[in-house]
């Protein structure tokens, strides 16, 4: 008879915090889009994607009050979390914890890490922005889950952003704490954010403006797990952070 899969509450039992939280981390991040539909409309394709694998839906919805913001929040956490994927809300650490989304994701102008984690109850995850090393590594200090690293191609998705921070950036960056590429991001740049050592990516566009987006979703799962690189062992990390 072959050995049964370790079941999550075996995973917490035997092994390390770091390594825990490394294997529960999602890998793809749709960031919503409600500028190109309705909300309606937006929370029946998060659900589409997240059935063909995507594992994260990053909550921005910059235009709405707090009282929407909150409402749609707790709509894509109703849609989304039965099929597996977590929800993380954009700049917002007080949206998430009203709304029971299971984490946030700050940019650099927003509450800090170190703010936020103090604010949030156990398993919260807590991302931070960076744009270099240094960044990551304040944001380890702090207590952050994993880093957004970006812009790290151009892209037409958000206006007003800095220069891109180029592959390069992104594999200095990996070391430190998973990373998650985000910016320009596209299908046939995967295998390159991937082999530079990110974790996994957050898209907009090449998700929610494709022509087919479930199948494009379909084709960013497949292509993120198949290039994915081997977790680091707590060692590995320990010597990488030095």
């Amino acid at each position: 008879m072959g050995l049964r899969p370790l079941r999550p509450s075996n995973l917490i039992r035997v092994m390390p915090a770091k390594e825990v939280r490394g294997i529960v981390l999602p890998r793809i991040h749709c960031i919503t889009d409600l500028s190109s539909r309705p909300a309606e409309s937006s929370l029946a394709l998060l659900a589409a994607v997240c059935r063909v694998g995507v594992d994260a839906v990053q909550v921005r919805a910059k235009h709405l009050t707090d009282r929407e913001l909150v409402g749609f929040t707790r709509d894509v956490v109703s849609r989304v979390r039965p099929l597996g994927a977590k929800v993380v809300v954009n700049d917002r650490v007080d949206v998430a914890l009203a709304a029971d989304a299971d984490g946030v994701h700050l940019g650099r102008d927003d509450l800090s890490v170190g703010d936020a984690r103090r604010q949030a109850p156990d398993g919260f995850l807590v991302g931070g922005t960076c744009r270099d090393v240094q960044h990551a590594e304040q944001a380890r200090t702090e207590g952050a889950d994993y880093v957004g690293v970006g812009p790290v191609f151009p892209t037409g998705s958000k206006t007003g952003l800095p220069d891109p921070v180029g592959v390069e950036t992104l594999r200095q960056v990996a070391p430190v704490l998973p990373s998650v590429a985000i910016s320009g991001i596209t299908h046939d740049r995967v295998p390159e954010v991937m082999a530079a050592g990110a974790h996994g990516v957050a898209v907009i566009a090449a998700i929610s403006r494709a022509e087919d987006p479930v199948a494009a979703a379909r084709d960013l799962v497949t292509a993120v797990h198949r290039h994915r690189q081997r977790p680091a062992t707590p060692e590995a990390t320990t010597r990488a952070a030095r």
